[in-house]
């Protein structure tokens, strides 16, 4: 009698064991499942926000000093001209608009999609916009055969921005900065005194659904002048305020932190 009591009672000790055990196991499994779909449903949203609403970018080039330095880190605002489907231009060659608002205009600062390579990211300023003719003479942009008007720069602003350059090779002694006066975008741009080999070009008229695009750095600026229009598919957005300004280089041994330019809008 005693031996068939402690075999019940052993038997249901393991039962109530296997019975934790499984609850256990079923606890377990369904916190890595609500875990893993909270996870998945938060990325999902974070690519959706990137995907047609604000994306992150860094600068790796000095095409548009004095406005971007290299090592400035941006906010691209991906809603300025219009809402995009979300993915869409993953499954499609060029983005599908819920919502169109007004496209690029004189002035603004976009990043795009290189018409020559489609897996690099490049940024410019827009020069020129459908039905443009536009022309350089010595340097100066003329947009339908009227100049723009800009204004040299000189003395303690124009030292005061060569030296936020961080490089001793931008000085005022072969680079002049000039302030660019294009429709309503009042804008710096940088030319090099020395060099002679971009002072004219076109006149050339921009067509349908596409744009003219240069850099601020207007000697080293590998843009429009050299491989031709942007198409309007391949915009990605408008740059709108740099969040920080942090150039590391291990093999030059370069650390160069702008804590001053965190939060600059761009222009």
């Amino acid at each position: 009698m005693a031996d068939s009591n402690s075999r019940s009672n052993k038997d249901a000790s393991a039962k109530s064991s296997h019975l934790k055990t499984s609850q256990n196991d079923k606890t377990r499994k369904q916190w890595i499942i609500e875990n893993v779909v909270s996870l998945g449903l938060a990325l999902l949203i974070v690519f959706m926000i990137r995907s047609s609403v604000i994306e992150a970018f860094k600068i790796p080039s000095g095409s548009m000093i004095p406005t971007l330095l290299i090592g400035d880190h941006i906010f691209v605002n991906k809603f300025a001209y219009g809402f995009k489907i979300p993915f869409s231009d993953l499954v499609t060659d060029h983005p599908i608009y819920m919502l169109k608002r007004d496209p690029p205009k004189h002035g603004d600062v976009i990043v795009f999609v290189y018409p020559k390579d489609e897996s690099f990211y490049y940024i410019k300023r827009v020069v020129g916009v459908p039905g443009d003719t536009v022309e350089l003479r010595n340097k100066v942009v003329y947009i339908n055969q009227k100049m723009i008007s800009r204004d040299l720069v000189v003395g303690p602003q124009a030292e005061n921005l060569f030296k936020s350059m961080d490089d001793p090779k931008y000085n005022s002694g072969n680079l002049d900065i000039y302030q660019e006066h294009l429709d309503t975008a009042n804008h710096y741009i940088m030319l090099d005194k020395t060099n002679f080999m971009g002072e004219s070009y076109g006149p050339i008229t921009v067509p349908p659904d596409s744009l003219f695009v240069m850099g601020d750095n207007r000697d080293f600026s590998n843009d429009s002048r050299f491989w031709g229009f942007v198409p309007m598919k391949n915009v990605k957005g408008k740059a709108v305020v740099i969040w920080l300004s942090l150039w590391v280089s291990l093999s030059d041994s370069q650390f160069i932190f702008r804590p001053n330019r965190i939060g600059t809008l761009i222009h």
